[in-house]
């Protein structure tokens, strides 16, 4: 072990990862520290303005001709249980969930538009969140990330230039906590249904000096899961240091969590649907006396820390700008039991005439990420300018080990019988305008230029060396009819590399997307609405064919000519002082043009995992001061798991409905507050299929669980 002075400030150092990137983080914070401790007092309203430069880049307004719609602390706090991210999202517009537990914790997904997780960008305070090579998102690496959410902001189509892959569906923005004034703790524990658990407790020293805070984190969950043995068990930590100066503001944040998820992504077949929807035949095989038995470690096992470090600036009233700097190193295996499995697949030798042996694989994948995001805002009374962009790196070690084997042949422990390497770094620059043309008109535009390079090497992808230039140009116009009437049009191209699961089904192409919307908001004292129509025409769109490959990542083909119509109505409404309805409901058309499937021709078909009718409604009663009483209500059409309408691949539509009850009492001493909350999901226990699959032409369903329930306390002081 070595020690590190720095200016009176010890910082400890040893080898291993951990030790060495908490170290830089507090060589980091001390050294700001030292830098701008002298400074003044800040200017309140300036700092408030830097806390949205970290998300402004990628963020828009409702002068922007964008469809959006935001969600910020407030309206998840007291359906915040534990739950994930997707799933406190479920009742946004064209927003579809599914969770394959079945209870919402653990590993979800979330579709926009019918477009899966792999095509929704997403940032944290503007820094990509995408695996760079699945271009998947996975909530359960941050559990309860949701209590650590300021707010977030969902842009549905292509939305505007961002950075990490380009947006073919929907992008979502999260900002981190603002930092607080004073001092405040909380404590919040949850309990439910399926032996859930999760304990929370959080931390601000406030303002110290005026000018530094720490605040943090740290969250369990466990929960056994609706499926049989989808089991997790999920720790995080959050914890961000601040400085506020009169015309800075410096956040440095350390986030991360670990995960241990019992395998439940396999589904089940239509006869155990009906006959036994909790069956999970993960980790499922016979033993030598011939026994049915299930491997009681096929287990996702992942760690995940995120380091992030963001500089804003108030330069003058004119101008603004931030620059951040992230790391996240991820490492983890699943674990699967395998059967019979050939010896040549392992790098074994036979052992006579035996081939063949019952073992037990790891899957690694070690992999870091890097990188730095820029912006700078130029505002006047006519035009807001934001000049910015991003360059970040991924290098990921894919490679398996076997742990144990019934004929382990020539095998030492600790063997690879695969490495695989591959690197990706991603960059773009782009150019955002609004300008006030007249009183009433304005127009947005925006330039982007994406360079992405990647290169891998295995046995499935073969040997890949691409790269690719996007231009991705983008336009529009907001026009003010009056103080609550506004119109607006945007036309937005975007470009997309195919990811490495594409790469191993030989679908190389990459995507082109021309996205066009019309839109009109309303806002009034009492009503708030946006609705607006899309069109989103497709070259090559990577779609989904319903199929999974060997390691459950689902398998894209691409397809020449398609498109996505619709039509979306987002309002809140204020009926009185007690009652309040905020519906939304998405009709559309998704279909493919002049499909052919391996030689065959199919026409014109609806796309895969693209319902035609969403709809969400939240009613909010208010019957005395601090009680809530929400009714959440989600109905989703029935849509095709393939692309070639096969009737078995049909999965039917679901109306549900979920309770939620909340009491908050503001006590004169001791706490600030004490809340008693209550939810009910499912309370008419539908049963209800929220995804699936097709092995050839055989489905495969995911169930979702009945009627369940929530329970939680949250302590504030």
């Amino acid at each position: 072990m070595k020690t590190i002075f720095i200016k009176g400030t010890e910082v400890l150092s040893c080898k291993g990862s951990k030790s060495n990137y908490t170290s830089i983080f507090f060589l980091l914070f001390s050294i700001f520290y030292s830098l701008l401790s002298s400074a003044q007092v800040q200017d309140t309203t300036k700092v408030n303005q830097l806390d949205n430069v970290l998300v402004s880049a990628v963020r828009v307004t409702a002068k922007t001709p964008v469809s959006f719609s935001n969600l910020n602390k407030k309206d998840i706090k007291f359906r915040n249980l534990g739950q994930d991210i997707p799933v406190l999202m479920n009742y946004m517009p064209s927003v579809v969930t599914t969770s394959d537990a079945g209870n919402g914790i653990g590993y979800s997904g979330i579709r926009v538009r019918g477009s899966d997780a792999t095509r929704v960008n997403v940032t944290i305070n503007g820094i990509p969140y995408n695996d760079a090579e699945s271009q998947g998102t996975f909530w359960v690496n941050m559990p309860d990330f949701a209590s650590s959410v300021e707010s977030l902001q969902l842009q549905r189509g292509v939305g505007t230039s961002t950075n990490g892959s380009s947006a073919f569906g929907a992008s979502l923005n999260l900002l981190t906590d603002s930092y607080a004034k004073k001092a405040t703790g909380e404590i919040a524990t949850s309990v439910g249904s399926f032996n859930t658990l999760k304990n929370t407790v959080k931390f601000s020293t406030g303002l110290l000096n005026d000018h530094f805070e720490i605040a943090g984190r740290l969250s369990a969950i466990k929960s056994d899961g609706y499926i049989d043995r989808a089991s997790t068990d999920l720790k995080s930590y959050f914890l961000q240091g601040t400085y506020v100066g009169k015309t800075t503001l410096i956040k440095a944040l350390v986030f991360g969590g670990t995960e241990k998820t019992y395998q439940a992504w396999n589904g089940i077949d239509a006869e155990t649907l009906n006959t036994n929807r909790t069956f999970n035949p993960a980790g499922m095989f016979t033993d030598e006396s011939g026994k049915i038995r299930f491997y009681d470690n096929e287990t996702d096992n992942y760690n995940q820390n995120h380091y992030q470090l963001h500089w804003s600036e108030f330069i003058s009233e004119k101008w603004s700008t931030n620059l951040a700097v992230h790391y996240t190193k991820g490492k983890g295996y699943y674990e699967n039991y395998k059967e019979d499995a050939d010896f040549a697949d392992y790098g074994l030798i036979p052992i006579g005439t035996i081939n063949t042996t019952d073992l037990v694989r790891q899957k690694w994948l070690d992999n870091d990420f890097y990188g730095t995001t820029f912006s700078a805002k130029y505002v006047t009374d006519k035009l807001d300018v934001i000049l910015g962009g991003g360059w970040n790196r991924y290098e990921g070690d894919h490679f398996g080990k076997v742990i144990w084997a019934r004929y382990a042949s020539q095998s030492e422990l600790g063997d690879h019988y695969y490495d695989d390497h591959s690197v990706k770094t991603d960059g773009n620059i782009f150019a955002k305008a609004n300008y006030q043309l007249t009183e009433k008109l304005s127009f947005y535009g925006d330039l982007q230029y994406r360079n992405v390079q990647y290169k891998a090497n295995s046995k499935e992808t073969g040997l890949v060396d691409d790269k690719f230039n996007f231009f991705n140009p983008k336009a529009g116009l907001n026009y003010e009819i009056n103080l609550k009437n506004t119109l607006y049009f945007s036309y937005a191209r975007a470009n997309r590399e195919p990811n490495r699961t594409d790469y191993e089904g030989g679908n190389v192409k990459p995507e082109k997307l021309n996205d066009f919307e019309l839109g009109w908001r309303y806002n009034s004292d009492k009503v708030q609405m946006s609705s607006n129509v899309y069109y989103m025409a497709y070259k090559d769109q990577l779609i989904l064919t319903g199929r999974l490959d060997d390691v459950g990542a689902p398998i894209r083909a691409n397809t020449e000519k398609s498109y996505r119509l619709g039509l979306e109505v987002d309002a809140t409404i204020a009926l009185s002082e007690k009652f309040i309805i905020r519906p939304n409901f998405t009709l559309s058309s998704n279909k493919n043009v002049d499909l052919a499937v391996d030689g065959e021709y199919y026409g014109t078909t609806s796309i895969a995992y693209s319902p035609e009718v969403i709809v969400g409604n939240i009613i909010v009663y208010k019957p005395i001061e601090g009680l809530y009483v929400s009714l959440l209500q989600k109905f989703v059409g029935e849509q095709y798991m393939n692309n070639i309408e096969l009737p078995a691949a049909k999965l039917a539509d679901y109306f549900t409905n979920d309770l939620n009850i909340a009491y908050e009492i503001k006590p004169k001493s001791i706490f600030k507050s004490i809340t008693i909350t209550g939810l009910v999901n499912n309370i008419f226990d539908k049963k209800y299929v929220s995804n699936g699959a097709m092995w050839d032409i055989y489905p495969s369903y995911y169930p979702q669980a009945g009627i369940n329930f929530l329970a939680g306390l949250t302590l504030k002081f």
